[in-house]
Order: C-alpha cells, then sequence, then structure tokens
C-alpha cells in the first residue's frame, strides 16, 4: 500500500517535471534492454527524436518502491494508461469543431500526470495550450492533433513498459 509521503513524492517529482527542473541521468551506450529503459532512453542519432518517456522521471517513480514489491511503477503507469485513453476518445471528439474550454480542460488534466510519468512532450504541449487557451486563443484542428499525437506515443510507451 502506498503512504502518503510516497504520493507526495510522486506529486513533487512530477512537479518537478512539468517546471523543467528535473535533470536526466547518464544513458549508457549500448542499446537496452529492459522495455522501461527502451521507451525512454534517447536516441544515440540526433537525428531521432527526444524519448517518449524520460528515464528520471521513470527512476523517480521507481524510488518511491525500490524493490517493486508493492508494483506502484507498473500501478501507476496502469492508472495514467487508462486515464490517457478516456482522454484520448474526447480529444477525437473535438476534432471536428475543436473548443478551446473543453481542451483546455484537458490539457490541464493531462498536463500533471503526464509530467509524472515522463511523458514531457506531451505535458509541455498541455501546458503551451492551456496557456494560450488562458491568453483567449480559439482551439485548431492542428492543436488537436498535436495533442492526439503525442498522447498516441504516450499510450504506445506507457503499454510497452506495462506488457513489456
Amino acid at each position: 500500500m502506498l503512504r502518503v509521503s510516497s504520493v507526495g513524492r510522486m506529486t513533487m517529482a512530477g512537479r518537478r517535471l512539468a517546471s523543467g527542473t528535473a535533470s536526466d541521468p547518464a544513458i549508457p551506450s549500448t542499446e537496452p534492454t529492459d522495455p522501461v529503459q527502451r521507451m525512454s532512453s534517447p536516441s544515440p542519432d540526433p537525428a531521432m527524436p527526444d524519448p517518449v518517456l524520460d528515464e528520471g522521471a521513470l527512476a523517480r517513480l521507481r524510488e518511491l518502491d525500490p524493490e517493486g514489491q508493492h508494483g506502484v511503477v507498473a500501478r501507476v503507469l496502469a492508472a495514467y494508461e487508462s486515464s490517457l485513453v478516456r482522454q484520448l476518445d474526447l480529444m477525437r471528439a473535438e476534432l471536428a469543431a475543436p473548443q478551446a474550454h473543453v481542451l483546455g480542460g484537458l490539457a490541464h488534466t493531462l498536463k500533471s500526470s503526464s509530467a509524472s510519468v515522463g511523458a514531457l512532450a506531451l505535458a509541455r504541449a498541455c501546458e503551451a495550450f492551456e496557456q494560450r487557451v488562458r491568453q483567449g486563443a480559439t482551439a485548431q484542428t492542428h492543436d488537436v492533433a498535436e495533442l492526439i499525437a503525442l498522447a498516441e506515443a504516450a499510450l504506445v510507451a506507457v503499454r510497452t513498459i506495462l506488457r513489456g
């Protein structure tokens, strides 16, 4: 069972990630065999995109349950997966006629949870969209498409870890 202190540390880790103050650990140059590392380690090719999940965020989650006895990482990722599937359905429904207030709410919901699991590109896109909505911008189809693409990539990475 999670203790309150563990949940608090997880929340703080998410806040550090969302604020951009987290730092990445050194990454070995060999291709990792662990599915968590495979989906989170940066590519050695600079032309390749950044990893979908940040290894530093995943490491902070593992610190909450260092011996894995409570399955914290799997439970957190499973909860994120479930939430992300629901949020993706709502975002897809907005493709035809995007509404800023609806998407702003979705972005707000996804921002912190995505940062907590290391889906930093999605967290940053959600934060940027939420800021634009606060400044009075209207939602465009390309905004929805960007959030969907990033959310789908995060979903694939999370599912790979959970099932890998």
